[in-house]
């Protein structure tokens, strides 16, 4: 109990402070094979690209303790790119969807026509089209657009950033907001659980109070003495509490553990939950509407190649082969400390296209859910850190067992030897 709590002379506090396992982001891209075909109503065929691998290294700063039995805390990321692990170099291009044109086109349609045929007329003196051929390192960290001070001119406020644009431009070198933790140090049952993040209790992103929740930790360790039910954890990224489920009992390299499994239900739409009736406006099940916390674009979240989701999501493009074993997501907790022993948290994002009047770029699209890319954050101890845990939590046990089980059998032989000694001497 000592040593799991945050504590600077708990054994773990070290662990927790700059966490020692080699984590990895590996991004695969889906590439659009018929782009022209898609502006006049076709299917959309899709490839699977990458991976691209980033080594992630994360440490926390800020590191602040309070009398409450708190500790606020700010974790940076940091992702530089691996090309021995990865598919290509990140000058490769793909092509993909112009991210800020059609979703700029969705956030507008509701606006004037008028509105409309200005930015049409200026998307084409732009020479914007619906499709882009881009690198990947410009899609992950972003290029210069002028498209977005055109849309800053037009409909100020639509999209409140400026400067480049890329789908993971706030990813690197940067930190997930402050949260704030309990320390454990008077009940051990609340050690890592979330206290507040940014200062919030709940977040107002979504239409009811449950959905809002800022449940469990933040999705590094856990209390220990788990059972085997479920776990929860806060995801800045995905705006949201998330729960998985308990699975089965496993090993780690010789180190007991708990797996732990997204439930059917996490991205289930309203009708088919009704819990998550807060998230919607919702579409098909198995996709989560992202908008109210991603600048109002129409961006949804899912499983890669949309495994457990609606088949029809599947089915209204080519080349998805959605399986358990490449896209669901997992945790292997040790029960007895709650530290995580191998994990892989995979989330695909994707965006919503369709033709848009008045926007001539956007051409016959059909209304679909198009998948961009999908990405998996994986780790596992290992090395020395590895070494120490089989050491503490298994040899060292297992050998105090088997020292238990000799006394035990020489005490029997010398309590029958006195009872004889005592029985003779009467």
């Amino acid at each position: 109990l000592q040593n799991v709590r945050i504590n600077p002379s708990s054994i773990s506090f070290q662990m927790w402070k700059d966490i020692p396992v080699p984590f990895y982001l590996s991004v695969h891209f889906f590439e659009v094979l018929n782009p022209k075909q898609v502006l006049q109503g076709a299917k959309p065929v899709l490839s699977q690209r990458g991976p691209y691998v980033y080594r992630e290294y994360r440490y926390k700063t800020n590191i602040t303790f309070h009398d409450n039995d708190t500790v606020s805390y700010l974790e940076y990321r940091n992702l530089y790119f691996q090309p021995d692990l990865s598919s290509g170099p990140e000058d490769e291009y793909v092509v993909v969807p112009n991210i800020l044109m059609l979703g700029a086109a969705v956030m507008m349609e509701k606006l004037p026509k008028v509105l409309k045929i200005l930015l049409s007329g200026a998307l084409a003196g732009l020479k914007q089209e619906a499709f882009m051929n881009r690198t990947v390192g410009e899609i992950m960290w972003g290029y210069e657009d002028p498209l977005i001070d055109t849309i800053n001119t037009f409909v100020p406020g639509l999209i409140p950033f400026k400067g480049k644009f890329g789908l993971f431009v706030d990813f690197n070198n940067s930190n997930s907001g402050l949260f704030t933790v309990n320390t454990g140090m008077k009940d051990i049952s609340q050690v890592h659980m979330v206290d507040s993040w940014n200062g919030l209790k709940k977040v107002n992103y979504w239409r009811s109070s449950q959905c809002n929740m800022i449940n469990g930790t933040a999705g590094e360790m856990w209390p220990p003495f788990m059972s085997p039910t479920s776990v929860e954890f806060y995801s800045p990224d995905a705006c949201r509490s998330m729960t998985l489920v308990y699975e089965q009992s496993g090993k780690f390299e010789g180190v007991p553990t708990y797996r732990f499994v997204a439930p059917k239900t996490l991205f289930a739409n309203g009708t088919d939950y009704p819990p998550n009736e807060g998230f919607c406006p919702c579409m098909q099940s198995g996709i989560q509407n992202v908008s109210t916390c991603r600048l109002n674009a129409p961006m949804f979240i899912s499983h890669p190649h949309f495994y457990n989701a609606d088949p029809s999501l599947v089915n209204a493009v080519e080349g998805l082969h959605p399986s358990k074993d490449q896209h669901g997501l997992f945790l292997d907790v040790h029960p007895m400390t709650g530290i995580p022993m191998n994990c892989s948290i995979k989330l695909q994002l994707n965006l919503y296209i369709k033709e848009v009047s008045g926007i001539i770029q956007t051409g016959k699209i059909k209304p679909v859910v198009l998948p961009l890319l999908w990405f998996a954050e994986s780790g596992s101890i290992e090395g020395s850190v590895l070494k120490q845990f089989y050491n503490n939590l298994v040899l060292l046990p297992s050998v105090l067992d088997y020292v238990q089980y000799i006394f035990l059998g020489l005490s029997v032989p010398l309590i029958i030897s006195a009872a004889v000694l005592m029985a003779m001497s009467k």
